[in-house]
């Protein structure tokens, strides 16, 4: 469980500015970066289901589980409140930011200086000027970053929770406990805590 939690620390919570929002590669770098977490999450449940032994046994190598055994609802907890829910409160802190910024009126934007200088472009007199004058404000490439990076968080959350809940005694039993729930719940407890 150590390296999962240094690796969301090394994820870290970037400083949350319009600029870091516009900074498409740095909000992509830092969401990629903090979804290790979820590419290393049956690692993560190996190392809470597999003891330790002192001194070391050559022999429990020989012999190879087809199923990995279920954990007790007390670790994957343990695991899901203090290692996987807070890398998933950081990625929703900063794509809810950035859709914010992205739905934001931005007079800094490059394209917005266009418009008001109404600057007509003929292309086939200038077929390099396109490059010069975006076509899109910046705010719409940023909305549509932030709703593809939330369709990713759809995919990757659900596929994380399905691994959980095969791995952990009493995860996602019960009707209505699939892991929007469970995340709201929690969320829920970091917001009022």
């Amino acid at each position: 469980m150590a390296t999962s939690t240094s690796t969301a620390a090394a994820a870290g919570h970037p400083h949350l500015s319009p600029q870091f929002c516009f900074s498409t590669g740095a909000l992509k770098e830092f969401l990629r970066l903090s979804r290790s977490t979820d590419d290393t999450i049956s690692q993560s449940l190996n190392t809470l289901s597999t003891p330790s032994r002192t001194p070391f046994d050559p022999t429990s190598t020989l012999s190879t589980q087809r199923t990995p055994r279920r954990l007790p609802s007390s670790a994957c907890t343990q695991f899901t409140q203090q290692v996987l829910f807070p890398s998933w409160h950081a990625r929703s802190l900063v794509l809810e930011y950035c859709g914010r910024v992205a739905a934001a009126d931005d007079p800094e934007d490059p394209a917005e200086v266009v418009v008001v200088g109404e600057r007509v472009v003929d292309e086939r007199l200038d077929p390099y000027s396109g490059r010069y004058y975006p076509r899109e404000r910046r705010t719409e490439v940023l909305a549509g970053v932030v709703r593809g990076e939330w369709g990713v968080e759809e995919i990757v959350r659900e596929r994380s929770w399905r691994v959980v809940g095969e791995r952990c005694e009493g995860v996602g039993e019960g009707v209505g406990r699939g892991w929007r729930e469970a995340f709201a719940e929690w969320r829920a407890g970091v917001v009022r805590g």
